[in-house]
């Protein structure tokens, strides 16, 4: 059975694949170095929701909820500082950053948790109401 608690599971697994996201992007914002040492500045990546859980064994299931569709690295997120005494910097003296702005993921993060905590509260409401169903019952 796919019900309400089920939903909201969905829902605080999906914000909490937010969540690390955010916290790779905050981790990440003054990385320009790859793992082997080359120039390449880390992506800002987002995350993708969709509806429906593609891993419900019912077909009721596979409608309800929403699950993580795809974490995207934006190619763009680059931005270009002005430090012609670094030796990653470019002919013009500009060395590429990711862009990523803390206020933002910040935000960002707060609204995730703000998601995540009104998932445990409708979770909560959804057990009271099956305990009481059940009191009702015996």
């Amino acid at each position: 059975m796919y019900g309400a608690l089920d939903i909201s599971v969905s829902g605080m697994i999906a914000q909490r694949t937010r969540m690390e996201v955010i916290s790779a992007n905050i981790a990440n914002q003054n990385t320009i170095l790859d793992a082997d040492g080359n120039l390449s500045p880390y992506k800002r990546r987002h995350v993708m929701f969709s509806p429906g859980n593609p891993g419900a064994t019912s077909p009721a299931g596979r409608a309800m909820g929403v699950h993580v569709s795809e974490i995207y690295a934006n190619p763009d997120a680059i931005q270009w500082k002005w430090d012609p005494s670094s030796p990653y910097a470019n002919a013009d003296g500009y060395v590429p950053t990711p862009d990523i702005d803390s206020v933002t993921e910040q935000i960002n993060a707060m609204e995730a948790m703000r998601a995540y905590e009104a998932n445990i509260a409708a979770a909560e409401a959804t057990k009271a109401m099956m305990a009481q169903a059940l009191r009702l019952i015996a």
